[in-house]
């Protein structure tokens, strides 16, 4: 359902998701030659902190090597493309700005399709923002007074001043349309949690009443940008969290592989309601380069069994619990207690305790 990201899309209400996922996919042959364009979310699965993920590089090269574009593809709208390149180039990813996609660029198209080039546009973030909607023409102003036709808000960084948010405050209580490059609430850094865009923008809403038009992820022009930069045919969507890349590719009815090197840990799987369950699960950004192995369920929601390798995971029955027996690779355990779960919930999420299976796997 590419077509949900390349058309104009106004946000998640409008986007009719048609999958309820109760297994793991399988992939007879290499994701990175099944898909043609991997769409990789960056913190947690390419890089953590100034990093690279451990595997990455490595597993990176090799699919580009056998044919696979990579585009990677970022919330982060307070560095430009080019900076961002730079920084994958120096870990050993090399990368241009054009394989670099962010929440700016995907922000500057929504205003773009409703503002005329060289409208006034009220900015507020940093030079990561400002750049992409230069390049779409528009004159950025820094006061509600200037009679902007958008305000445009990003992440500015710990420097953004306060006078900002209140022209755009001002501005959004006149009645202009406000948009957003994303709304992750916060940022990791060396010295911990620190508030987001999405803090910035809860300060503009608490005072105007107004809700902002978001492009990031988990909403579709995000990836939708990335589809119509690369020109990709069958994407991959690959990343760590389970509510931004699992459920935008959700959103927009392409397939996913989640890694467990960032945010979402095992545990939090079985419970996963459909939106976010990815096709495939995987320890690494090395699974770019392997087969998937088939997950066989039998059963439904009042007794389901699902097997994985050597693995069989059973959820329901007269005494309602996940079960898992047999041995063998670890992460074809969780692929079957994934498959058992998420066939008994159905359209829900599986109130089952995967505690003590997922401490016969030891993750």
């Amino acid at each position: 359902m590419i077509e949900a990201w390349i058309s104009p899309v106004r946000g998640a209400a409008d986007v009719t998701s048609q999958l309820v996922r109760t297994r793991p996919d399988a992939c007879a042959e290499p994701l990175c030659t099944a898909y043609d364009t991997a769409l990789l979310d960056l913190d947690g699965v390419v890089y953590i902190g100034a990093e690279a993920v451990e595997h990455a590089v490595g597993a990176l090269g090799g699919a580009r090597a056998r044919g696979m574009r990579l585009a990677y593809v970022t919330n982060n709208a307070s560095r430009p493309a080019a900076v961002v390149a730079e920084q994958l180039t120096a870990l050993g990813v090399p990368a241009g700005p054009a394989d670099v996609i962010t929440s700016a660029q995907a922000v500057a198209r929504l205003v773009a399709e409703e503002v005329p080039p060289g409208a006034r546009v009220l900015a507020v973030g940093g030079e990561g923002l400002y750049g992409p909607l230069r390049e779409r023409g528009f004159a950025l102003v820094e006061s509600a007074d200037d009679d902007p036709a958008a305000v445009v808000q990003g992440y500015g960084g710990p420097g953004m001043p306060w006078g900002r948010l209140m022209e755009a405050a001002f501005a959004v209580q006149r009645g202009v349309p406000w948009f957003a490059s994303n709304a992750d609430l916060t940022i990791p850094t060396p010295r911990g949690i620190a508030p987001g865009n999405g803090a910035a923008l809860a300060m503009v809403r608490l005072v105007t009443g107004a809700e902002p038009r978001v492009a990031g992820k988990p909403l579709p022009p995000m990836h939708r940008e990335t589809v119509i930069r690369t020109g990709a045919r069958r994407p991959l969507v690959v990343g760590d969290r389970l509510d931004t890349d699992i459920e935008g590719a959700y959103n927009g009815g392409v397939d996913a592989l989640l890694v467990l090197t960032g945010v979402t840990r095992a545990a939090d799987l079985p419970a996963a309601p459909p939106r976010h369950r990815p096709a495939y699960v995987a320890a690494d950004l090395r699974a770019l380069s392997a087969a998937q192995p088939e997950v066989a369920v039998a059963g439904t929601g009042g007794g389901v069994v699902a097997r994985c390798g050597g693995w069989s995971a059973s959820a329901g029955g007269t005494e309602p619990e996940l079960r898992l027996d047999g041995e063998g690779q670890p992460l074809d355990g969780l692929r079957a207690l994934c498959a058992a779960a998420w066939t008994y919930a159905g359209e829900g999420s599986c109130d089952l305790d995967p505690g003590k299976a997922l401490a016969r796997l030891g993750l």
